[in-house]
């Protein structure tokens, strides 16, 4: 069967959404459950007689066979449109801080969304990409959400932190906590006095229902969007897993920044 350019993408187009969707071979056995009419509602579109699917089928799984390097591409985009359809209902909430759980600038155009866990070996070695990303971007917020999940003593010290933005010393806190041991009582009081806290003040604080509620808006975003880990990020309409590196960070905010 000859196709005319159109129709070539329109292939093109289809064989990417049903990979993308569960590989062809997922596509063959359920499209009758799953997807036979909105893909034959496709091809009328373009113009093809859907009685002529079997051919084109046979033109997908070719393509695909030869230019295998789409696959992982469209699985990236795909992930990435789905990212951002989650993040999109709650980022103004997301992008919203406990008060005074920021860092760079408060009243930065770009906001960049971090989840962190004082626990985490890769939330600590993020802190200097973070730093380096606010000395480069003065009109970059970086909006702290606490997610205790990795140890018992992660809660704590992340209820410390909120108590720090309380008293207008977050910054001094989250420095302290990365730059000092592993959480445990001893590190966390360290840390609350390295960083000036009225402890007496900052210990009744961790208490109050307003900083359990905002650990429970934290797991219930990290949650809506699909985060499991630490660090993870999300700024513009994208999210990051991961201890991903200054750069990566910076071009997010570069896209974030343009859009």
């Amino acid at each position: 069967m000859q196709l005319t350019p159109r129709h070539r993408l329109v292939v093109l187009i289809v064989a990417i959404a049903l990979f993308a969707g569960g590989l062809l071979a997922w596509y063959r056995t359920s499209r009758a459950e799953r997807g036979d009419d909105a893909v034959s509602a496709e091809l009328a579109r373009a113009g093809i007689d859907p009685a002529k699917r079997v051919a084109i089928e046979g033109l997908v799984h070719a393509y695909l066979l030869d230019h295998p390097e789409v696959l992982p591409e469209a699985m990236d985009r795909l992930q990435a449109r789905e990212a951002a359809e989650r993040l999109k209902p709650v980022r103004a909430a997301l992008e919203t801080p406990f008060p005074g759980a920021v860092l760079g600038n408060p009243a930065g155009k770009v906001t960049l969304v971090e989840f962190t866990d004082f626990a985490c070996s890769y939330c600590r070695g993020s802190v200097a990409d973070i730093n380096a990303l606010i000395g480069a971007n003065p009109d970059l917020k970086v909006v702290l959400r606490e997610l205790p999940i990795i140890a018992p003593e992660s809660d704590p010290a992340a209820r410390m932190a909120l108590a720090a933005a309380a008293q207008g010393k977050f910054a001094a806190y989250h420095a302290a906590m990365f730059a000092g041991p592993r959480p445990d009582n001893a590190s966390i009081t360290a840390a609350a006095t390295r960083a000036g806290l009225d402890l007496g003040a900052a210990q009744a604080f961790a208490k109050r229902s307003d900083v359990q509620q905002e650990i429970e808006h934290n797991l219930a975003f990290a949650r809506q969007l699909g985060i499991s880990g630490t660090p993870a990020f999300a700024v513009g309409g994208q999210i990051i897993p991961g201890a991903v590196g200054r750069d990566k960070l910076q071009e997010a905010v570069d896209a974030a920044r343009k859009g």
